[in-house]
């Protein structure tokens, strides 16, 4: 008794006034109990739920506990077994194990009670350790209680099928609640089809056997299964109750099946199901996921009851169908009917404040995160935070945040390399994205691929995109459908545009997304034609195009000058699929009339536009005015541009351009004056090359890299050797007023050369050199590329023909990528020339042997018809050649 007095914890007692009455309450209830708690009568066990039910605290659990030791009982089991559960339930942990420690004839009740209090406080590897002693030391049989919550603290499926050998063992696999546990466990870690033959070895199935196994098919993503069980289900005549119902209609809306959510709204109705709290719920987030906020709003408008979840399930509704304004003005209406914000509701007003781009606000909603705790409680609210400063461009921010986060799981990590890509910070995402591989306990998912993808596609990685392409088909991931359209994306931007196209038929098809990824990839490499056509094949698989298809469509016809087919698209879109065309569709029109040449054209669509044209449509059209020279449209263009984003220096440099082109000399100095006194400056332009594993990057005129003068010499080599093939500076593409030598100078120092010429002196013939530039290229290093892959090519060619008859195939014959551009979605060009020489050394010795048989026939046969002509004396040492 001593012992038990000194384990219990040091307590602040309370004044003897209000002790006293739970002391008496105490003596009452026990001062007859001469047996077991059992034998207590019914009004007795009343007054003692009574009793556990009013400790709301752990002083108060503390003084109940000392009293039952004053009274004698601290060897009634019963009683200390709740003082254990009471100890978890108020969150005190560590007096709950010593209670339990102390006890010194354990029961089943009392194993049962410690085990669901590790599980309840989140001590799985304690719970287990706790089920581990009670299996092997105890001689205690559990009894059908003990699995289920032992089968949710299995934190992998090994010690899942541990204990489901126990329950074999004990021979619980038909109790339908050890049976429901298991299903749980299995779906959690995607063995649905071993929880589904578990849900089918079953004889006897109550509705909450139902409920698991079709939230385990929705866990996994298999809609249909779903819907399948939902059927057999009702064919044996089981009814559905509202736990049911909460599981079925997340599964119509993971299906896109809106008619099955309706009917399932039918039986609730006809049920009388419709006014319970947690249906109603259900349907808000059902119909949120169609787009139907109608419906939505008529079923919250119908609550009685609403809690936070409620107000929660609308205002994300709204948030997540690109409605903010709705969505905050529904926040207001939360607050006024007196109902305090949660952490989701805070996670919602993030992505609203985002969509609205209201920086202020948002800090003031991060300033209440802090003040209320919450980031350090849940990692969720704290990965929200990144992803709002991410996307208002505060990337310094989100990662302040990130790094204060107490702790971090692989969301924290694909949220902030998602940030730094999404804001042009590949190498910063690269260096977190590694940063991550360190961590042993954070395991990459679907998620880190398809935030790292982009980054390493924007610098031109494609050696490191390989690799992760390699481990996901190591780890069967790369079938993926987000994945492989990731890689697909990658694979184009580089340039393989064959391995791209591979891809694409390995994965499934059934949705828009991987087609729109290979129709862009096709479109921005010029390749108009064969995008149209492998959207007609799309419309052939019966896949379902939708506004991004279009968007890529358009920009592929844009690229490729294809103006009667992107005029088809435009209008298809509208009449046959219904999309309404968005501000990127009319940018690709705009773009499309002004690479042809019908800037009238483009300027009357964007004044006939139903909706308000922004800073990327008078953008591209100021570009298409650069490209033809029309410096009165361009200015026109620039005035609106500045209305609407008048801190963009891009444009001020574009019409600085244009009259440049036109010689206006005086406008030109004018426009740049214009930005400098803005305090804009010009986003400098650089080009990349990957040497091994090294990515150096070179800005125009650069002279400070160690093997300068070994780039430059290379320079002035290539430049000799591509005037003798024939190229001729196009110095229109100088914008300053300098002379005609400076010019030439200055079309050598451009970025995308010196990289090219660096490229050449630190690589092996014959090796893949690839180029990125982050800005457009002019049209003069264009040419220059195409003559300086031809004056290298000449050069290794000719090692090869000398040897042989001295001839040289053609360019042609062999399969190179000359040079890529690409346009994205706000008018940004960037080029990715890439110089390759696809046909291995194999191949082109297989060619040149080709070529040599084809001509010894030509030889053998012209000899045969000399000696037909003129005897069998001519010719004869022509044969003997051959």
């Amino acid at each position: 008794m001593l012992s038990l007095r000194k384990s219990l914890p040091p307590r602040n007692l309370r004044p003897i006034s209000t002790v006293f009455p739970l002391k008496r309450w105490i003596h009452h209830i026990f001062s007859s109990v001469t047996g077991s708690f059992q034998e207590v009568s019914h009004d007795h066990e009343n007054k003692t739920n009574f009793v556990f039910h009013s400790c709301t605290d752990i002083g108060t659990a503390r003084q109940l506990h000392a009293l039952f030791t004053v009274l004698g009982k601290a060897q009634n089991v019963v009683l200390f077994t709740r003082l254990v559960t009471l100890y978890a339930t108020l969150g005190d942990l560590s007096l709950s194990r010593n209670t339990f420690k102390y006890i010194q004839r354990k029961n089943i009740f009392t194993w049962n009670s410690m085990v669901a209090a590790f599980v309840k406080c989140g001590k799985y590897s304690d719970a287990m350790n706790c089920v581990s002693e009670l299996l092997s030391n105890s001689g205690v049989r559990p009894d059908f209680y003990t699995f289920p919550p032992v089968l949710k603290a299995c934190v992998s499926v090994v010690d899942g099928e541990k204990m489901h050998c126990w329950v074999l063992k004990m021979g619980f696999e038909h109790d339908v609640y050890v049976a429901a546990s298991l299903i749980h466990l299995y779906s959690r870690f995607s063995a649905v089809d071993v929880a589904h033959k578990v849900f089918d070895d079953m004889p006897v199935r109550d509705v909450g056997s139902w409920n698991a196994m079709i939230s385990g098919f929705l866990q996994n993503g298999k809609a249909t299964s779903a819907l399948g069980v939902l059927g057999r289900m009702k064919v044996e005549g089981v009814k559905m109750d509202t736990v049911t119902v909460a599981s079925v209609l997340p599964v119509c809306a993971q299906a896109n099946d809106v008619v099955c959510g309706m009917l399932v709204h039918l039986y609730v109705i006809k049920h009388g199901l419709e006014s319970d709290l947690f249906v109603c719920n259900a349907f808000i987030n059902m119909y949120s996921k169609f787009g139907r906020l109608q419906d939505a709003q008529r079923v919250f408008d119908g609550m009685k009851v609403r809690d936070v979840v409620s107000w929660n399930s609308i205002i994300a509704a709204y948030e997540q169908n690109d409605d903010p304004d709705t969505a905050l003005r529904l926040f207001k209406g939360m607050q006024f009917v007196g109902m305090g914000p949660d952490l989701l509701t805070v996670v919602s007003l993030i992505s609203i404040f985002v969509q609205l781009s209201d920086r202020r606000i948002g800090r003031a909603v991060h300033g209440f995160v802090m003040r209320r705790g919450w980031l350090e409680e849940d990692v969720v609210i704290g990965n929200a935070l990144v992803n709002m400063y991410a996307k208002l461009g505060l990337i310094d921010c989100a990662r302040a945040v990130f790094e204060q986060l107490p702790r971090r799981d692989v969301i924290s990590w694909n949220t902030l390399i998602t940030g730094y890509a999404q804001n042009g910070l590949a190498s910063e995402a690269i260096d977190a994205y590694n940063m991550m591989g360190e961590c042993r306990t954070i395991i990459p998912n679907q998620g880190t691929w398809v935030s790292i993808l982009p980054a390493y596609s924007h610098i031109g990685a494609l050696q490191q995109g390989m690799k992760i392409h390699g481990r996901l088909i190591k780890n069967s991931l790369y079938l993926d459908v987000f994945v492989a359209t990731c890689l697909i994306d990658m694979y184009g931007e580089c340039g393989k545009l064959e391995d791209a196209m591979s891809l694409f038929y390995e994965i499934p098809r059934e949705t828009s997304v991987p087609w729109n990824a290979i129709i862009s990839s096709l479109g921005i490499h010029g390749h108009g034609k064969e995008a149209v056509q492998l959207f007609k094949d799309m419309q052939a698989d019966g896949v379902k195009a939708d506004h991004i298809t279009f968007v890529s469509l358009l920009s592929a016809c844009s690229h490729s000058g294809l103006v009667d087919e992107g005029q088809w698209c435009f209008d298809l879109m509208q009449k046959d699929y219904g999309v309404k065309p968005n501000l990127k569709h009319y940018g690709c029109m705009v773009d499309l009339f002004g690479r042809a040449g019908y800037l009238e054209k483009a300027h009357n669509l964007v004044n006939n536009m139903p909706i308000q044209a922004d800073a990327s449509i008078w953008g591209t059209l100021l570009s298409a005015c650069r490209i033809h020279g029309n410096a009165e449209l361009g200015t026109l263009a620039l005035d609106r541009l500045l209305e609407v984003d008048s801190e963009n220096v891009g444009y001020y440099v574009l019409l600085s351009n244009i009259y440049a082109n036109v010689g206006k000399w005086e406008g030109a100095v004018k426009v740049r004056s214009l930005a400098k006194d803005r305090g804009l400056k010009k986003t400098p332009g650089w080009s990349s090359v990957v040497v091994g594993s090294v990515v150096e990057v070179f800005y125009a005129g650069n002279q400070t890299h160690p093997q300068c003068t070994e780039i430059y010499k290379e320079l002035r080599v290539l430049n000799a050797k591509m005037k003798s093939l024939g190229y001729v500076p196009d110095y229109s593409f100088v914008l300053q007023d300098v002379e005609e030598d400076e010019k030439e100078q200055i079309l050598i120092s451009h970025s995308e050369r010196l990289a090219i010429a660096f490229g050449l002196i630190s690589t092996p013939p014959k090796y893949p050199i690839r180029i990125f530039k982050n800005l457009r290229v002019c049209g003069d290093c264009h040419n220059a590329t195409n003559f300086q892959y031809d004056a290298v090519l000449s050069q290794m060619l000719l090692l090869m023909v000398q040897w042989k008859l001295k001839m040289k195939f053609p360019a042609q014959n062999l399969q190179v990528d000359l040079s890529r551009h690409v346009l994205d979605l706000d008018g940004t060009t960037f080029m990715k020339p890439v110089l390759e020489e696809e046909s291995s050394r194999r191949d082109l010795i297989q060619q040149h042997n080709r070529n040599i048989f084809v001509f010894s026939v030509f030889l053998f046969l012209f000899t045969l018809t000399l000696r037909t002509m003129f005897g069998s004396s001519v010719g004869g040492g022509f044969i003997s050649i051959c």
